[in-house]
């Protein structure tokens, strides 16, 4: 910081005055180091988004669908399985089918991922290969 004195022997007040282009040198500096450092911090990893499709279900006999409810229980079409190990054997009786047939999942909008997240596990398990999940269309505005 600089002050400016007046040498005015008839003034005997002091004038002090700040100057402030040292300040304002710096916070422009600062300005142009940010602008040029922001792009570089906020580059990410190209990746190509998977973009929402909706396909419309092709019912056949041989698709197992298998739902989840809210409370976590799990139901082999219409039935209900009593335990996670129930689903893995009755899984891989209908693994070895050929052609394999496709489990669709319906887990409920309240359940919790772990639940559905089990069915996911005993497919893989039982050597299931094709696991699809079931949702509701997204609404026509």
């Amino acid at each position: 910081m600089a002050m400016n004195l007046s040498s005015d022997s008839d003034e005997d007040e002091l004038s002090a005055s700040i100057n402030t282009t040292p300040l304002v040198d710096v916070m422009l500096v600062l300005l142009i180091i940010f602008l040029i450092t922001i792009p570089v911090v906020t580059q990410t990893v190209p990746v190509k988004l998977p973009s929402e499709i909706n396909i419309a279900m092709q019912t056949k006999p041989e698709n197992i669908d298998i739902s989840v409810n809210k409370d976590g229980d799990v139901f082999w079409n219409l039935q209900l399985v009593p335990d996670n190990n129930a689903l893995v054997e009755r899984l891989k009786k209908v693994s070895v089918l050929d052609p394999q047939p496709e489990v669709h999942i319906r887990g409920d909008q309240d359940a919790r991922y772990e639940s559905v997240g089990r069915v996911v596990f005993a497919c893989q398990r039982a050597g299931i290969l094709k696991i699809g999940f079931i949702t509701e269309p997204p609404p026509k505005g």
